[in-house]
């Protein structure tokens, strides 16, 4: 049976998921964290997206994106493919590093925006890897505390509307 068509989201805000094959851990040390993040970070401006939100666990990632001229699949691929092919060659490794395609849920309303990045910044503590969002370095929570980093929405009132 074929897989349904993406759902297209008026607003261009998703919530993207992906995961390591398997369940298998993506990210084995600090290099790997900050090598997705540069990624994600280096095709911000040519791929003409903003990003909202991201938390990156061992073994998947969560991003809340606003793409504008070019379609996710599109963003995605390059990030992806170019975190992929990188660690495929650090780890002398061959074959798919993602299972199946990304998983993504339209964003249409701030509601939802603010209860999906809330669910990001938390997963961490669901998962008992920190006790608290300001200690998990690999997500962009810091950066809304910081005012720094590749997110696009900053400050305290991102905060309150989280943790409201």
């Amino acid at each position: 049976m074929p897989r349904g068509a993406r759902e297209k989201s008026s607003s261009g805000i998703y919530h993207i998921m992906l995961r390591g094959i398997n369940k298998q851990v993506i990210f084995n040390d600090e290099e790997d964290f900050s090598r997705f993040i540069y990624y994600l970070g280096r095709y911000k401006k040519e791929s003409d997206y903003k990003i909202y939100s991201y938390c990156l666990m061992n073994n998947h990632i969560h991003l809340i994106l606003k793409v504008n001229s070019i379609d996710l699949e599109s963003i995605l691929k390059r990030i992806a493919g170019s975190y992929a092919q990188w660690y495929n060659r650090k780890y002398s490794r061959v074959g798919h590093l993602f299972q199946d395609r990304f998983k993504s849920k339209a964003i249409e309303d701030e509601r939802y925006l603010f209860a999906a990045m809330r669910y990001i910044h938390m997963n961490p503590i669901k998962d008992n890897i920190s006790k608290s969002m300001e200690n998990y370095v690999w997500s962009s929570y810091s950066d809304y505390l910081y005012g720094r980093g590749i997110t696009d929405i900053l400050g305290p009132l991102i905060l309150f509307q989280m943790m409201n």
